[in-house]
């Protein structure tokens, strides 16, 4: 979906938040559309460099005033801002945000989490639901063990399956989990990339090219830097922290519907997190869907979908994928068309 109407809003701004200095693009077709705002993957990932991405691949310009927000310490952050990161703050940044956005628009706010981003969403609209319409959560992390397990299983299988030394090599070197330090971290990202489970048919190599020309766009070279410097520092902090993430155990009381977004390959969501992450929450109208050929990224893997999943969470009609009012949570597959099967 490549977007051909110029943009009526594009304006970039500096929000001071919490003691924070963080960045807001916001961009829309046309004035008056109804906000969503997007919560980046993590830790430590900037966002902007994406915009472009996003907007090639999902258009939600055309029925959104989207804000793509940076969050603390990542990208051009100063160091004293990527030092003070912590999950609990990333949530009451999160809140000051949503409350920042209602006020500027005076309109309920959809929310597009991505991965941990999905995670500090489910957390922040536990509090203020009553700026928020729906989440989208793409592949929410919830469960640090379960995760960690499941990517740790998907990793000996596909060394056992492709007989490679080296590849045999370098998974035994990276250890078991839990991941609590960045250099480890990354190594695990790299090899889960090239295996298919981050964005499925590309591999590390190709991701990293993308993003180091999207950052020098973006940031510029001294900007680059900096952000390459913060995601290591972000990393450095939180990961200790997050290996205790368990959303079971402490589930959000959530109050809007949550639209789950699931990828059939994505090594770091085994089945049952699908199953009990949705059931524990027990958010009103929610729904499930699992995408085919599709990895952890599933917006960059099937963004038809994945914007038909959004549009809808407005209450708005896209690309034949009904969504849903009724209470509970629908169960579904999308189809290689990219229709709902439900179950």
């Amino acid at each position: 979906m490549n977007r051909s109407t110029p943009l009526a809003i594009d304006k970039s701004m500096a929000l001071g938040i919490n003691g924070s200095t963080e960045r807001v693009r916001m961009c829309a077709e046309r004035e008056g559309l109804p906000p969503l705002l997007v919560v980046q993957a993590g830790p430590g990932f900037p966002l902007l460099h994406e915009v472009g991405k996003f907007q090639r691949l999902l258009s939600l310009e055309r029925d959104f005033l989207v804000s793509y927000w940076e969050q603390r310490g990542c990208g051009t952050a100063s160091l004293r801002d990527a030092r003070s990161v912590s999950m609990r703050q990333q949530v009451e940044d999160l809140r000051a945000v949503l409350h920042w956005l209602h006020t500027e628009t005076r309109q309920p706010i959809v929310l597009l989490g991505i991965s941990l981003g999905a995670t500090i969403a489910l957390q922040a609209v536990e509090h203020d639901s009553g700026y928020s319409k729906a989440v989208v959560a793409i592949s929410p992390d919830s469960q640090a063990a379960l995760s960690d397990a499941s990517a740790h299983d998907f990793l000996q299988l596909q060394s056992a399956r492709a007989a490679n030394r080296r590849l045999a090599e370098t998974i035994t070197k990276l250890g078991d989990p839990p991941f609590v330090d960045a250099a480890r971290f990354q190594r695990r990202a790299r090899l889960l990339a090239d295996l298919g489970a981050i964005e499925h048919g590309r591999r590390f190599s190709a991701l990293m090219r993308e993003t180091l020309v999207g950052m020098l766009m973006t940031y510029g070279v001294i900007g680059t830097a900096k952000a390459l410097r913060n995601l290591t520092v972000v990393q450095r902090t939180l990961l200790p922290e997050l290996a205790s993430l368990d959303l079971l155990a402490n589930t959000p009381r959530v109050a809007i519907p949550v639209h789950y977004v699931f990828g059939d390959k994505d090594a770091l969501t085994p089945a049952a997190l699908i199953t009990q992450l949705p059931e524990k929450v027990a958010a009103p109208g929610s729904t499930v869907t699992v995408i085919p050929g599709a990895a952890h990224m599933v917006h960059f893997d099937r963004p038809a979908a994945v914007r038909s999943i959004v549009i809808e969470s407005r209450g708005f009609r896209d690309s034949g994928i009904s969504g849903s009012e009724d209470s509970g949570i629908r169960d579904s597959r999308i189809s290689d068309s990219g229709s709902v099967i439900s179950d």
